[in-house]
């Protein structure tokens, strides 16, 4: 397996590989498995991004001790309570960020929604716009011949009776 634990009497060994290099640890039974590889996951980081490109060429052993600094850094940060305190808080924080990210992707997604629907009901509004503007156009020309019809109808009565009374 790529990162396990194994049991050696008050003692645990953690080891973690990555990228063709075993990262290994030796801690006390009750320390934090959680944290351990914690430990580890940071040191292959850091170790990656520093000497990822000359672990071919390395030809004698300790090729890397200066990385030795490093590690004395980020055992005193895992080792002393107060820092695990700290990396839980920072893990709390990234939870934190993240629920944050994924509540606002799901807004924008929302908002994408709600504007397909203004869409659509402004092309709605606008077919139903024309359609009324048809319909009006065809009401005003039928009433215009109406008021034409009976102009003309009143027009030909006046003429009518004027004719048949003279």
């Amino acid at each position: 397996p790529s990162r396990c634990s194994i049991e050696s009497g008050q003692y645990l060994f953690h080891y973690l590989i990555e990228q063709q290099t075993c990262f290994l640890t030796l801690c006390d039974r009750q320390f934090s498995r959680k944290t351990a590889f914690s430990f580890l996951e940071d040191l292959a980081s850091e170790f990656h991004s520093q000497y990822g490109h000359k672990i071919n060429t390395a030809t004698r052993p300790y090729s890397f001790i200066e990385f030795d600094t490093y590690i004395q850094k980020a055992k005193k940060n895992y080792a002393d309570s107060r820092g695990r305190r700290n990396l839980s808080n920072l893990n709390n924080e990234l939870q934190d960020v993240q629920r944050i990210m994924v509540q606002n992707i799901e807004d924008v997604i929302q908002r994408g929604t709600i504007l397909s629907e203004l869409e659509n009901k402004s092309t709605h509004l606008t077919e139903m716009s024309r359609k009324y503007k048809k319909d009006a156009e065809k009401l005003n020309a039928t009433s215009l011949a109406v008021i034409a019809g009976v102009c003309g109808g009143v027009s030909l009565l006046i003429l009518f009776l004027y004719v048949w009374i003279l």
